[in-house]
């Protein structure tokens, strides 16, 4: 609705020159009007505007034609403004509402994952080393090249036709096993000594070891195809070596024959006498296969199969691995092994030369 126009207030007495007045005029309803009826006519002067425009002019009124109305339809007519204002704004909140389950203005709501969407911890099992914490055997290249007192050495071509390089100075001696020369400088000085012991003849081992001095160059090679690496001791170490490991060693390190137990010396692999080896210097062992080095923590257990040793310096005792009864361990191939327990190292070898002698056996009775 427009709002109305403020007329001053009539005047509260009439003036002096006025002693008549004109008839009040008729009471009317709203929408009715008299047959005689006349309006005044309206003022000569508009009235001041205090529209929201403040200075401008209210549009006119509405160009109709139309009879006035009476007092029933304009109640109607009241009540169908309210409907369409109330349509209106209901169409506007269902528009509202669309509009947020559209995902416009939802606010996201965080969702917690399900027990079984969250990620499980890594679960350590007893005797297993903690997630990233891992460390395997590995190779033993890292040591090919190196000096000792009075000498210096190579090894090259590892793995399968490994070559051990060794220069001595002027007198500097060197102990190796026989038949393992390749090649040597005219200026070294070979001789060969033999020591006879029981214990030599009955495991097998050699009689005698071949004996160098320098100067001059030697070149070395294991029997087998094989690996070489080496082993420097410091005094008071122990190291056990089989008895076809050893392929050279300095002045310094001292080798004796060690008797094992009937039950070692028959499932190790390794048979009933070993090399136990003590000193100061460098060792040189030689495998079948490629060598394989595994450091043990304090009481960390690892099983080896026998006829894979070559040098350790821990303790280890022979168990069977397979589990059921004797006929698994049979159908397994795997019922007996070496079972070592740490604080140490073993150095195994990749291939068995006792299986790898049975395989040649097999072939060339099938030919």
């Amino acid at each position: 609705m427009s709002q109305q126009s403020q007329y001053p207030p009539p005047p509260m007495s009439a003036p002096a020159h006025v002693t008549s007045f004109p008839p009040p005029p008729q009471q009317i309803s709203a929408g009715f009007a008299p047959p005689n009826f006349s309006y005044p006519p309206p003022p000569t002067q508009s009235p001041p505007p205090t529209g929201p425009a403040q200075g401008g002019a209210y549009p006119g009124p509405p160009l109709s034609t139309s009879p006035p109305i009476n007092e029933k339809q304009y109640l109607q007519h009241q009540e169908q403004q309210q409907q369409q204002q109330q349509q209106q704004q209901q169409h506007v909140s269902n528009n509202t509402f669309a509009q947020q389950y559209n995902g416009a203005a939802v606010p996201q709501k965080t969702r917690t994952p399900s027990l079984s969407q969250q990620p499980t911890p890594p679960v350590q099992l007893p005797g297993a080393p903690a997630p990233g914490q891992f460390i395997g055997a590995h190779a033993t290249n890292e040591d090919n090249v190196g000096t000792f007192n009075g000498g210096s050495y190579r090894i090259s071509h590892r793995d399968s036709n490994s070559l051990l390089t060794i220069q001595l100075a002027v007198g500097c001696p060197l102990t190796a096993k026989p038949g393992v020369m390749i090649a040597m400088s005219p200026t070294m000085t070979l001789r060969g000594q033999i020591k006879f012991a029981w214990k030599k003849l009955i495991a097998g081992g050699e009689m005698s070891m071949s004996h160098y001095t320098g100067p001059g160059e030697v070149l070395m090679g294991p029997s087998v195809l094989g690996d070489i690496t080496v082993l420097r001791l410091d005094n008071g170490q122990e190291w056990k070596v089989g008895r076809d490991a050893i392929l050279a060693l300095t002045s310094g390190i001292i080798h004796k024959y060690q008797a094992q137990s009937l039950l070692k010396g028959f499932f190790s692999g390794e048979g009933l006498f070993i090399y136990k080896i003590t000193g100061s210097g460098l060792l040189w062992i030689q495998s079948f296969g490629a060598i394989i080095r595994k450091d043990l923590k304090e009481n960390e257990a690892y099983f080896i199969d026998n006829g894979h040793l070559v040098a350790w310096n821990c303790k280890y005792d022979i168990v069977r691995v397979a589990s059921g009864g004797i006929i698994s361990g049979l159908s397994s191939g795997e019922g007996l092994a070496c079972k070592f327990t740490g604080p140490g190292t073993v150095y195994l070898q990749t291939r068995n030369l006792n299986a790898f002698a049975g395989q040649l056996k097999v072939s060339t009775a099938s030919g």
